[in-house]
């Protein structure tokens, strides 16, 4: 283990800070403080607790600069995308803090001889292990709902955005959050099995890969642990036979590039009915094609670097084995010869099963259109897939898009002639290989809480 954590700006190479590791004493004693102070924040009103969160959402937005800015030297975002993410964070704030204390509050309801009440209780600390995609979000997506809900939090935040974990504790505590119930964990891999086991941490969440999701899952499921598991994704976005096409290239460009294309609820895979797959492919390619690369900085770049040289190298092996096996490029498809983690806009065709562009998620800016017979096979080929997290249909026909989303699309979440990545009142989550539970929409509350029964019986008058 070298004892310290690293993080270096994607864009420039250049090193940013160095952190000192955790020993597992100072990483049990955080623990330890983070359920002490569980213990006194259990108690306050939901009407306190939402109170705080308010406030929180606000210090996000008086923060906003210094934390974009320090998001986007961190993982490489573009600098209004790092923005329009603390506005978001700061949204599910006030959501949270609107809806909490309604969605946490006494049901009663009739029993025999008495009232049956049922009453949502905090379990205790949750531990949180997060991605550096979204470094904000992702840990605010949790930790707000838990600590809404009267829970500790643990964060074990992606190495490359320790600073953004750090920097969003600091924020909390100056909005009024008790000291260590909103607890950074700067540990390793092993050191995580340790925190998984602890008997202090109630219940983990995880957002990532299906494979971690296989292992933290197994571990907490040792201790008897819940889990939630927000996982990725390789989402199809269908374009059929009555699409208005014109708009749906517009939407499936927007789906791709997000966030450097490095979002788990991008469109990845967009799925085209013959009809439509010729112009389809012209005018995607063309408009992917005038995509160019910049400092993330700067506000009129529209693609910035990955995250790191390791998961560009990833993306650009995969690009690589999908035309081994028949897929062909049609713009993009090289790393360019400069500095930082930069990969290109990218369109791959004749993409088919047993491609890693068909079968797996490739986490940048790299779009795989398929061509499919007709409206069916469209929907056929979208399930065709080891995951389920989001996913789009584009039709002129609002109602029939509206049925198939409902009926026949096995996904999570789904954008009718648009695209969208969350919502604050609508629930985010998804299935197969994509995990399960959900977060935001007041869901994420009742995710890690004890639904306590309790028997009210009428008092029976003396003989």
């Amino acid at each position: 283990m070298s004892g310290q954590i690293t993080t270096i700006n994607p864009a420039t190479e250049e090193t940013l800070e160095t952190y000192t590791l955790m020993t597992n004493d100072q990483m049990r004693d955080a623990v330890r403080a983070c359920h002490e102070a569980f213990l006194d924040w259990r108690l306050q009103p939901v009407e306190n607790r939402a109170s705080i969160i308010r406030a929180i959402g606000q210090e996000l937005q008086n923060s906003k600069e210094e934390f974009a800015q320090l998001m986007t030297r961190e993982v490489g975002k573009l600098i209004g995308d790092s923005r329009d993410e603390i506005d978001l964070c700061a949204q599910i704030c006030n959501f949270t803090a609107e809806n909490g204390p309604k969605a946490l509050a006494d049901e009663e309801r009739d029993i025999p001889g008495g009232t049956g009440v049922v009453h949502y209780a905090p379990l205790g600390v949750i531990y949180g292990i997060q991605p550096w995609n979204f470094p904000c979000y992702q840990a605010v997506r949790y930790a707000i709902a838990n600590l809404m809900a009267g829970n500790g939090v643990l964060l074990k935040h992606a190495e490359n955005c320790t600073g953004s974990g750090l920097f969003l504790r600091d924020l909390m505590e100056r909005a009024g959050l008790p000291r260590n119930l909103f607890t950074v964990l700067l540990i390793d891999h092993d050191q995580s099995d340790l925190v998984i086991e602890d008997d202090l941490v109630r219940g983990v969440t995880l957002t990532g890969s299906d494979k971690a999701g296989r292992t933290v899952s197994k571990k907490a499921a040792e201790q008897l642990k819940k889990t939630v598991l927000e996982l990725g994704s390789n989402d199809a976005y269908i374009v059929l036979d009555d699409a208005d096409i014109d708009a749906a290239v517009k939407a499936c460009v927007a789906a791709r590039i997000y966030n450097n294309g490095q979002t788990c609820v991008n469109g990845k895979r967009f799925i085209v009915t013959a009809r439509n797959y010729d112009a389809f492919v012209e005018r995607y390619a063309e408009r992917m094609g005038a995509i160019e690369m910049g400092d993330p900085t700067e506000d009129a770049t529209r693609l910035g670097p990955m995250a790191r040289d390791d998961l560009r190298d990833k993306l650009a092996a995969q690009v690589e084995e999908s035309v081994e096996k028949g897929a062909r490029v049609v713009v993009g498809g090289k790393v360019p010869d400069r500095k930082g983690a930069y990969y290109p806009a990218t369109v791959l065709v004749d993409v088919k099963p047993g491609q890693p562009a068909y079968d797996d998620e490739l986490f940048g800016p790299v779009a795989s259109i398929i061509r499919a017979e007709d409206d069916e096979d469209a929907m056929r080929i979208a399930n065709d897939s080891r995951y389920g997290l989001g996913g789009g249909i584009f039709s002129r026909d609002e109602d029939r898009a509206r049925k198939l989303a409902a009926e026949r699309f096995d996904t999570g979440m789904i954008s009718l002639n648009g695209f969208n990545i969350a919502i604050p009142n609508m629930p985010f989550g998804g299935v197969k290989n994509s995990g399960y539970g959900r977060e935001h929409g007041g869901f994420g509350m009742k995710e890690f809480v004890n639904a306590k029964s309790i028997y009210v019986m009428d008092k029976k008058a003396d003989a």
